[in-house]
């Protein structure tokens, strides 16, 4: 029998999200904000972090898929009333995710300075990305064992706990941050750089140790891995497949942004990574109303309840759109502030205003991509996800930042790319699910 999901039901998933959402850019931008304050290399170190951060960014994004695709499978069995039959898939996905990253920082520490080149790093910039970068990826596998958690708390439809965890690592992060990068007189040399990256370690330790206690806590789920695998671990491997090709599409963009702002020079990359980081911030705004549209979507899609999904895809269009403008018009309320926070380097400044404008206009097109990025999370339908990825990377983010290379438009085309590239991950995405769905709507 279908129900109507309600703007509080909505609210009650999307705002917590929405906090836990946050603290993953904040780790980076209070990286960023300190650093960018320094009296020391302030402008090399903050390019730094931007790249470091980029690629890690790759890293987390591509192996956290975790969370997706076990909210999508408890989810379902939440919906279908059959949660028992996969309660031991969450230790068993752990274990393996936590796995593969020590074997990735084993495969990437001792490559640091090559992987930055990649990037355009070099002289100081490089010399402070691997000295970030082989601190913080230390932190990686905690970081991936509590996104898996907060995975399986989605799917058990609870965004509350993973909240206090976030809210506490990012406490924990800004207090560690002023603590070793600035150091305190007579009893805490400043580490600078180093202690930026100490302090996300240690923020992620802390999150990693609230998420074990509050999954055995409050929940019936076991950390204790059992085998022989859940037999879900096969459509879940392939969710991570999917999910890793889209995500390694995602990052490519990412990638080509970054190089070309290194490229262009310091004042650049170093305007690029405040616009970018913000950019990240605004995304991770919108993601609780995705990260509803997640959780949501799974279990009625679960409970085959397929009027209420879609009436629910209808509300999160227009919650979406407000949430993206309310984000685009608070940053236009403070423009200028915003950008005195990172730095007081005016090259750099100038460059961040001149294309600040165009990441606050993307808002409300971004909240409509993410927000059914997130439903179709939930359906599992990460083949498609992948597909769109794909399409919208390679023949439409690329081929504009390199026509727009050629133009000159430096990080003006950067950003336009970015632009066109949401328009083309969240079009084909709307028109897919009312295609899908509205006939079975119809049909019940």
């Amino acid at each position: 029998m279908s129900t109507s999901i309600t703007l509080k039901q909505i609210n009650k998933l999307a705002i917590p999200a929405l906090i836990s959402g946050v603290s993953e850019p904040i780790l980076s931008l209070t990286d960023a904000a300190i650093i960018g304050n320094m009296d020391y290399n302030a402008t090399e170190s903050l390019a730094a972090v931007g790249i470091v951060t980029t690629f890690l960014s790759m890293l987390i994004w591509v192996l956290g898929q975790t969370r997706s695709a076990i909210s999508s499978i408890v989810s379902q069995y939440l919906g279908a009333d059959k949660l028992s039959e996969v309660k031991n898939l969450p230790a068993q996905a752990m274990f393996l995710i936590t796995s593969l990253s020590v074997l990735i920082i084993l495969v990437t520490y001792p490559f640091a300075a090559q992987i930055f080149k990649l990037y355009n790093a070099s002289d100081l910039i490089l010399n402070y990305s691997v000295d970030y970068y082989q601190i913080r990826v230390f932190g990686f596998p905690f970081t991936l064992f509590t996104i898996a958690v907060f995975g399986t708390f989605r799917g058990l439809q609870n965004t509350y706990y993973p909240m206090l965890i976030a809210i506490t690592g990012a406490i924990a992060n800004i207090i560690l941050d002023v603590v070793l990068v600035y150091g305190i007189e007579d009893i805490i040399p400043a580490m600078h750089i180093k202690g930026a990256a100490y302090a996300s370690v240690l923020a992620q330790i802390i999150m990693a140790l609230l998420s074990a206690y509050y999954i055995l806590k409050k929940t019936d789920i076991p950390l204790l891995v059992r085998f022989p695998f859940n037999s879900e671990i096969t459509r879940f491997a392939l969710m991570i497949l999917n999910l890793f090709i889209r995500t390694i599409a995602l990052n490519v963009a990412l990638y080509f942004g970054t190089s070309y702002a290194t490229k262009y020079g310091t004042t650049y990359i170093a305007a690029y990574t405040i616009a970018i980081n913000l950019w990240f911030l605004g995304a991770f705004l919108i993601d609780g109303y995705a990260s509803a549209g997640n959780i949501l979507s799974g279990k009625l899609f679960g409970a085959k309840d397929y009027k209420t999904l879609f009436g629910l895809s209808s509300k999160l269009i227009k919650y979406g759109i407000v949430v993206g403008l309310v984000i685009g018009i608070i940053g236009a309320l403070f423009y200028y502030p915003i950008g005195s926070i990172f730095t007081d380097d005016q090259a750099v400044l100038d460059e961040f205003y001149n294309v600040f404008w165009i990441i606050l206009a993307m808002q409300p097109l971004c909240a409509l991509a993410f927000i059914f990025d997130g439903v179709f999370k939930g359906l599992g339908k990460m083949q498609y996800l992948r597909n769109v990825l794909l399409f919208s990377t390679l023949l439409v983010f690329i081929p504009v930042i390199f026509w727009a290379d050629e133009l000159g438009y430096k990080l003006y085309g950067i950003f336009i790319a970015f632009t066109l590239w949401i328009i083309a991950r969240g079009l084909p995405l709307i028109i897919k699910f009312r295609k899908t769905f509205k006939p079975l709507v119809q049909n019940t």
